[in-house]
């Protein structure tokens, strides 16, 4: 059984590939755009889509070969920041876009629809972000596979937003978490227990009770601190165990990204109790603290085997959880903002 990896980079799509053997770096695509986030379907391997900032979602069939647009020449979203893949119908994606807004395809991506409601939350309007050349955006979306109703999606610096009627009307979850959501984490045993990676904007303005990483017990309604006793304030990625989703792991750095780009002090942290307690792993390796991990995957076959894209392009894997780490002989030539691991 072959293990694949799909990374979305600065500079498109990487495919990286272990037919049991070795790894190889086995495809290149879409070199003229920055990839947000690749999806790719576990029941369908070979079958990825892609997050394009600037030209919409693109797919493959072949496992990143070939790609197309199957929204070509119709109303679809153009920046998009976040792709998720609905797990009860795999046709079905939603797009987080930038501007804010929120798309979703029933027939994988040839046809979209915007979910307008979510612009009648007044909040929305007065989100604003600090750099120049990128505008508010959603950053994640999560769905609960338990209700198909139930949606949640992150705001870069515009806390979160959740629907019970499958997009229609969104309330603003904003009490006791910071505003930088980056990443949300759904229990899929217990969707109402929710992880979230932030990137500490008010914590660093006194704002906020924690540091990078967030739980709720309730949906969302409620907030409270995780892993507060770790000194890093900045998350992006966040992946739960689909075998344990007590079990879940983040990649962590100190300060804004201007900060830790230029000197880096970065970290990986594992929970076995859904955010109860973190603990920093992979301490004796030294390209965790150099480079932050921006993007983390575990194998949906075999759980223990997890992998870390690292901010200057270098793949790690662990094959026990996390405890020992090795590193991948290949790297992206471009910084990566996404990575999935499927098996075929």
């Amino acid at each position: 059984m072959a293990t694949i990896l799909y990374l979305g980079t600065d500079e498109g799509v990487v495919t990286v590939r272990n037919d049991g053997s070795s790894w190889e770096l086995q495809n290149r695509a879409l070199g003229q755009w920055e990839v947000c986030e690749v999806a790719a379907d576990a029941a369908a391997p070979n079958t990825v889509f892609a997050a394009t900032r600037g030209d919409g979602v693109w797919r493959s069939d072949d496992a990143g070969k070939s790609w197309s647009k199957p929204s070509y020449g119709r109303r679809s979203p153009g920046k998009v920041r976040c792709l998720t893949i609905d797990s009860r119908d795999p046709r079905t994606l939603y797009a987080g876009a930038e501007p804010i807004d929120v798309f979703v395809s029933h027939d994988a991506g040839a046809s979209w629809d915007a979910l307008d409601g979510i612009h009648d939350v007044p909040f929305v309007s007065g989100v604003t972000y600090p750099v120049a050349v990128v505008e508010p955006h959603v950053r994640d979306i999560a769905i609960d596979p338990t209700n198909a109703g139930v949606m949640y999606a992150a705001l870069q610096v515009g806390y979160m937003l959740k629907t019970t009627d499958g997009g229609k009307t969104w309330k603003l979850l904003d009490k006791q978490v910071d505003a930088d959501i980056h990443t949300i984490g759904l229990n899929p045993k217990n969707p109402n227990h929710i992880l979230v990676a932030t990137g500490g904007h008010d914590f660093r303005l006194g704002k906020a009770p924690g540091r990078a990483l967030y739980k709720s017990l309730d949906g969302g309604e409620t907030w409270q601190p995780s892993g507060a006793n770790l000194d890093h304030e900045y998350s992006v990625p966040l992946v739960l165990d689909p075998s344990n989703p007590k079990v879940a792991f983040a990649g962590l750095a100190h300060g804004t990204p201007g900060m830790w780009r230029n000197r880096p002090d970065a970290t990986i942290v594992r929970t076995t109790d859904g955010g109860e307690t973190w603990q920093q792993i992979g301490t004796d390796v030294p390209e965790f603290r150099q480079e932050m991990a921006i993007g983390l995957a575990v194998d949906p076959v075999e759980p223990r085997n997890v992998y870390a894209a690292l901010h200057d392009g270098q793949l790690l894997a662990s094959a026990d959880g996390g405890d020992s780490w090795s590193k991948l002989p290949v790297r992206t030539s471009a910084s990566p903002n996404s990575i999935q691991c499927v098996r075929e």
